[in-house]
């Protein structure tokens, strides 16, 4: 993947959910925890407040071209509209938050 920013406020906004959630609910929806943490809900809501959160034009593009590499590689063609940046921003978080929740699901493994 071409760039993390802003990695860590996805990852606090996963840690966030995961505290929300009983333990039991988590450990019978392992499989599916990706989906519930990142595509239930928006991470951002709202066109002015994605842009901003989008930051630079470098930083934008950057953000861009994870979505369009991601959807491409996994779908054989891109689905997000790039030219809305509240989707792309949603997009951007649910293909950060496979990783983030990978390395949550890691640490659960380690610890039984």
């Amino acid at each position: 993947m071409e760039t993390q920013y802003k990695r860590e406020e996805i990852k606090e906004y996963f840690d966030d959910y995961i505290e929300d959630q009983p333990k039991n609910w988590i450990e019978e929806n392992k499989d599916d925890l990706h989906h519930y943490a990142f595509n239930e809900d928006y991470f951002i809501i709202g066109y002015y407040k994605a842009e901003q959160w989008l930051g630079t034009a470098s930083i934008a593009f950057d953000v861009l071209a994870t979505v369009k590499d991601y959807e491409d590689l996994n779908f054989g063609e891109s689905y997000t509209d790039l030219a809305d940046s509240e989707k792309v921003v949603n997009m951007y978080a649910y293909i950060i938050g496979e990783e983030i929740v990978q390395e949550y699901l890691d640490t659960l493994e380690v610890q039984t």
